[in-house]
């Protein structure tokens, strides 16, 4: 089902530009919280945020850098917890992919939006919004969930070179690291913890595992402890 995801987003991005890469922007985590919990920052989360669910397609590059990581930050922030509305969104992925109809994808847009409140910036998710629009002939929010899916993968690309375990790419789940690869047409064949912040994750393409894998910072997901209360590392 991963791949199919993925195989989405590609088709997708032949059809648009996709986004060029910006200079490398380690996240720099009291920065981060500083401007975002300060009301008079250009950078005020609420603001962010409000702006972001709107389909503000003006929000830049660095604001997208403080809405990705400051969402960490965030009391809906629970990367741990499931979200039951995925396997509903896999259950009409599963039986529309012969013969989608239209009810079939109002139905996955209805259950990407519940996805979408539990973790809004998942790009296998908005890859999914992308398509169901498309498919129902919907450009204008076609357009506007490409835009925000490619913003989300050039944020986490630009977060490190991804190639030592110094400079890993930084994840607010370990499924966003699947799928940025995956915009790549990298498959993940084996994810394995190198320190208490990183993983490394081996790859393959088109079957053919390939010499270099990818280092990502996972770190942000053990912010919080079970019971939803910050740890105190973070």
């Amino acid at each position: 089902m991963y791949g199919y995801f993925m195989k989405v987003i590609l088709a997708v991005c032949m059809t648009f530009a996709c986004l060029p890469s910006v200079a490398q922007n380690a996240p720099d985590n009291e920065d981060i919280l500083a401007k975002t919990i300060d009301p008079d920052s250009p950078y005020y989360y609420p603001s962010l945020m409000l702006r972001y669910t709107n389909g503000d397609e003006t929000l830049s590059d660095k604001d997208y850098y403080y809405l990705y990581y400051g969402y960490a930050y965030s009391d809906s922030y629970r990367p741990l917890e499931s979200i039951p509305a995925e396997m509903k969104v896999l259950e009409v992925l599963e039986r529309s992919q012969d013969d989608p109809t239209v009810y079939d994808m109002q139905e996955m847009i209805r259950y990407a939006g519940e996805v979408m409140k539990a973790d809004p910036f998942s790009p296998s998710n908005l890859n999914l919004l992308v398509y169901a629009y498309g498919m129902i002939g919907d450009t204008v929010n076609e357009r506007l969930n490409y835009d925000r899916m490619n913003k989300v993968l050039a944020t986490i690309r630009n977060s490190g070179t991804g190639l030592t375990e110094s400079s890993p790419m930084h994840v607010l789940r370990f499924s966003h690291a699947s799928d940025l690869l995956g915009s790549y047409g990298l498959e993940v064949t084996n994810r394995m913890i190198v320190s208490r912040t990183a993983e490394y994750i081996s790859v393959s393409q088109d079957g053919r595992p390939q010499r270099k894998g990818y280092y990502f910072d996972y770190s942000r997901v053990y912010w919080r402890k079970p019971d939803g209360t910050a740890s105190a590392t973070n």
